[in-house]
């Protein structure tokens, strides 16, 4: 594998010094260079030597707009030849990726560990047949939702639902809050009356009844159609599909620096809280019942939002008051990424939330959640696959490498030299980068507008770095868990060099 990344003396000496001069204008420390990769024979730096997307990915993309639009696709992949915090594109680009695409790499591209894994007789029988885990699961499927899954399980929830991806996986839990809900406006866990179940298939009430899930300004929940509704963060996700009439409220949003506005981020907090509280009681007035609530511990796609545990700890006692469920959307924040396993215990809850939904780095996707919500009959919560052995089984291997490597402790480390590095950068360069912020290694930043974010990201992409955008104008670092210190200096220095080249100095 280390083979294919290597380039002539000549690129390979040139790549050298512009690192050395990337780590001269982010006046990180030198020793930070010296640290052992965590996997090993990855690339030291990036090579770009062509432009990108390159002449072989647009041959493709002419290829596959032919049968599929392209509109969305930024270049095409050798994923044979990437590594680590690397990926290779079919024009010989090697890029720093702290994108990950989109957040879903917990350990870089291929993972030594994990393409052992792979080659197991478990993987080839779990990959070809496939099981309809709500119906046939095989005869290891407890034992191993145990040693992944609910190993690494928020505290306090007892339970785990698999699906397919983050948008199914909110979906079903939407249907469980609901479940419970009409259980407990009916007084009782029997099935629903026959005047019900008839009703249903009329999509009337009283089967089909008017419930409701509360979000918030600027989330996103997913694509499908229930969570497309609860999703509230860009246009182009929503508009001409139809939408159902649930409520929404005000996500925090604060000024930063955050020390320099206590008492203004506290009435922002107060203010949200109000306004998510009357949401409830509008809808429950006019009969449109809240079943429950769903959020992001840190708002993502809609421009990494962050809110207190405070802002947190009030939203979970209004659930409890309202007798609805609180749900956490910790598709994009889970899996160690900031620092600690799931973002919510940062937040010091009183007892856990009734549902954590994940996805992404965790492989899999589903639902933990409390023995309240737990269907009352079975198929109530069913579909051909609810999952995929396999990334379970992957998933199992990702936890062990995680605790042999550390690599949640890691996170925490490199992203507070992350911070470090692009405070120093601000300082330097006042008026460009604002709102730094972050937990972990899920960090971001603002640009003074959508435009020069935009123009930066391409910049950054032509210098060998692949970064994602979110929110208006914020730049977004989402990247594996052996991402290390060298590998931020890296980032930071071509931010830095970017940053000069836009601004012409």
């Amino acid at each position: 594998m280390k083979g294919a990344f290597l380039t002539s003396r000549v690129v390979r000496k040139g790549l050298q010094a512009s690192t050395l001069q990337a780590r001269q204008r982010s006046s990180l420390p030198e020793q930070a260079h010296q640290t052992a990769s965590l996997v090993q024979g990855e690339p030291n730096y990036p090579v770009v030597a062509t432009a990108i997307p390159g002449p072989k990915s647009q041959e493709l993309m002419k290829d596959l707009n032919d049968i599929q639009a392209v509109g969305s696709v930024q270049f095409f992949v050798d994923y044979a030849r990437s590594l680590g915090n690397y990926v290779a594109d079919v024009d010989g680009n090697i890029l720093l990726d702290v994108y990950t695409q989109i957040a879903s790499l917990p350990l870089g591209y291929n993972h030594p560990r994990l393409l052992r894994a792979a080659h197991s007789p478990e993987m080839t029988l779990a990959s070809v047949n496939r099981p309809a885990l709500g119906s046939f699961p095989d005869a290891r499927w407890p034992q191993k939702l145990r040693s992944a899954l609910m190993s690494v399980a928020p505290e306090g929830m007892t339970n785990v639902q698999t699906m397919a991806c983050g948008s199914c996986s909110n979906e079903n839990a939407y249907k469980a809050m609901f479940i419970v809900y009409r259980n407990r406006q009916r007084g009782s866990e029997d099935l629903p009356p026959i005047e019900d179940q008839q009703s249903c298939m009329l999509n009337r009430a009283p089967g089909s009844p008017s419930l409701t899930v509360l979000s918030f300004e600027h989330a996103f929940h997913g694509r499908t159609l229930g969570s497309l509704t609860t999703t509230r963060s860009k246009p182009i996700h929503k508009v001409d599909i139809p939408a159902l009439d649930w409520p929404v409220a005000p996500f925090p949003m604060y000024k930063y620096p955050l020390d320099q506005f206590v008492a203004e981020n506290s009435a922002e907090d107060e203010r949200c809280l109000q306004r998510a509280e009357e949401a409830i009681e509008e809808y429950n007035r006019a009969g449109k019942w809240v079943a429950g609530m769903v959020i992001e511990p840190i708002q993502a796609e809609g421009g990494d939002n962050h809110a207190s545990p405070e802002f947190f700890q009030g939203l979970q006692k209004i659930a409890r008051k309202h007798q609805m469920a609180f749900m956490i959307d910790e598709v994009q924040t889970g899996c160690g990424v900031t620092g600690k396993m799931w973002a919510h215990q940062w937040f010091g809850l009183d007892g856990p939330p009734d549902i954590v939904s994940f996805s992404k780095k965790m492989l899999t996707g589903g639902y933990y959640h409390t023995d309240k919500y737990r269907p009352n009959a079975p198929y109530r919560i069913y579909n051909t696959w609810m999952g995929d052995p396999a990334k379970v089984l992957q998933l199992e291997e990702v936890i062990s490498v995680m605790k042999d490597d550390k690599l949640i402790e890691n996170a925490a480390d490199v992203g507070a030299h992350l911070m470090t590095g692009l405070n120093g950068i601000a300082e330097r360069r006042p008026g460009l980068l604002s709102r730094i912020r972050g937990l972990g290694t899920f960090v971001a930043f603002d640009l003074p507008s959508g435009g020069q974010r935009d123009k930066l990201m391409a910049v950054l992409r032509s210098k060998g770095v692949v970064s994602g955008g979110c929110g208006d104008a914020s730049i977004r670092l989402r990247p594996s868990l052996v991402f290390q210190r060298q590998h931020a200096d890296i980032y930071l220095g071509a931010l830095e060099s970017a940053l000069a080249e836009l601004g012409g100095d």
